[in-house]
């Protein structure tokens, strides 16, 4: 019996001083967190040049001898990652109308008095079939907007560029190019 009572004395003592000498429990923990970036320019959905026309209409004697402007809110939204460019040339040097022409030069594209949240220098680009800079060095940023003034200028419409050309609607594409710097 007393070695009953020594093995329970033993037994408790070990349960006690084993209960002091347990080990502290973790209090923090540290996770690593990665950013990858990568290099982004887009010309954003949302932009009214993606897919949208541009209209001049010439019904009566005025309209060939005056100035058109259209202006388009939001032509162009670009996000990038860094300062860029904006490029915009014709698909082809002139507006066509099955064999009838019309040279894409009559055609001016800028900025329009009311630009838009896109920085950098706006040109006035006189349109053609090569890449022009419309906008450099426009700052970085997200889903900038660029409004653009479409005009044909009186000079233009009141020349044999536009007069004496068979009725219809002449067509060509304009394209844009966002470029990173």
């Amino acid at each position: 019996m007393t070695k009953q009572i020594v093995i329970s004395a033993l037994t408790i003592g070990a349960i006690i001083l084993g209960t002091n000498n347990a080990k502290a429990q973790n209090t923090t923990a540290t996770t690593t967190v990665n950013i990858t970036l990568n290099d982004v320019i887009s010309i954003d959905a949302g932009s009214a040049a993606i897919g949208n026309t541009v209209d001049f209409n010439y019904a009566t004697a005025a309209d060939y001898n005056s100035d058109q402007t259209i202006t388009k809110a939001n032509s162009l939204k670009v996000t990038s990652t860094k300062n860029f460019n904006v490029k915009v040339k014709a698909g082809g040097a002139n507006f066509l109308n099955g064999t009838n022409t019309i040279p894409v030069n009559v055609l001016t594209i800028k900025a329009a008095t009311a630009s838009g949240t896109m920085g950098g220098t706006k040109n006035a680009v006189v349109l053609s079939a090569t890449d022009q800079n419309l906008v450099t060095n426009a700052p970085l940023g997200s889903a900038l907007t660029l409004n653009l003034d479409y005009t044909i200028p009186a000079a233009k419409s009141s020349s044999s560029d536009i007069l004496g050309k068979p009725a219809g609607t002449y067509t060509q594409t304009v394209t844009y190019t966002a470029t990173a710097l």
